[in-house]
């Protein structure tokens, strides 16, 4: 009996491993903390900030957010840094956050990014090094966990967009209840009189069927596109032209779309590079539309354009 209870453990063990989905790597960094001698910030404090890292990298990398299974190299790669610049107490951190999530390129080694954002204004957390992180997208803990969760939803959510239309859809359910269990905390950034750059319109942007076009570009830029590179690189370049058109239909309903602006910032220079030794024809077509989706990200290729 006790070999059998041995085994069914190991096996639950086995195929809770296999079920998780991120390899998200965490940074911390508390050098304004030290520099400005706040309270709470010295030299001999530093294992909370490790302690922090840990906690995070564990929360993510050991939670299952999906009934799927991933086999090891299947894992996806994101890295959340949190730049802190203030601390009130002992348990209480204000800063902002950097997110980035990665994507393989088809029958290459070279990965693309799907997002690449810092949050604006201050995140203000609570975190405890004798408390568990605890989450649920349909209640609220603390905007710490709450924040994570919405992004790993959020990524989830365009990593699957990105392989098949529509894919990601129900992930961006998920991310919806965890914004409207946190709204009424009071936190910044959950409710929909926040600034325009903030999580819940990245949320609102992924669901509202006004900017459905989002997700088929996600679907044609990655897939028909960059996947596809190694086949038939014309063919592959005018279904990247394709998404961002998609792009294009989206930002149109609304000027600065945040998930289209978020769109062009992460693809800009891939962009060039793909685009680099294409015709004029397409460079001009690719200048044109980033233009239309972001006129700040389209400065960056005035040379490219004109080459």
């Amino acid at each position: 009996m006790r070999k059998i209870v041995v085994i069914i453990f190991t096996m639950c063990f086995f195929c809770t491993v296999m079920a998780q989905e991120f390899r998200c790597s965490v940074q911390v960094n508390y050098q304004k903390l030290l520099t400005t001698q706040q309270a709470y910030g010295s030299e001999n404090d530093k294992k909370v900030f490790e302690s922090m890292k840990q906690a995070i990298e564990d929360f993510v990398n050991g939670r299952r957010w999906t009934g799927l299974q991933f086999e090891p190299q299947e894992k996806i790669d994101m890295s959340l840094s949190l730049i802190l610049n203030t601390r009130s107490s002992a348990t209480e951190f204000g800063g902002q956050v950097q997110l980035q999530l990665r994507r393989p390129v088809f029958g290459s080694t070279y990965t693309t990014g799907l997002f690449n954002y810092m949050e604006p204004g201050e995140f203000k957390f609570v975190y405890n090094e004798s408390q568990s992180l605890d989450f649920d997208p349909n209640n609220y803990y603390s905007n710490l966990t709450s924040m994570i969760g919405f992004y790993c939803y959020i990524f989830l959510g365009m990593y699957f967009d990105s392989f098949s239309p529509n894919g990601g859809e129900p992930f961006y359910q998920l991310a919806q209840q965890v914004q409207q269990s946190a709204e009424g905390s009071g936190a910044i950034g959950w409710t929909s009189s926040a600034d325009y750059k903030s999580r819940y319109w990245f949320m609102e942007n992924h669901i509202n069927s006004a900017y459905e076009t989002l997700h088929s570009a996600y679907y044609k830029y990655h897939r028909l596109g960059l996947d596809m590179m190694t086949r038939d690189q014309a063919k592959a370049r005018k279904a990247i032209i394709e998404a961002l058109d998609d792009v294009k239909t989206a930002a149109a309903r609304k000027p600065n779309v945040l998930s289209g602006s978020q769109f062009a910032e992460t693809k800009v220079q891939e962009l060039m590079a793909i685009f680099g030794p294409a015709p004029a024809e397409e460079k001009q077509q690719v200048f044109d539309l980033m233009k239309a989706i972001s006129p700040i990200n389209a400065i960056k290729m005035k040379e490219f354009n004109t080459k």
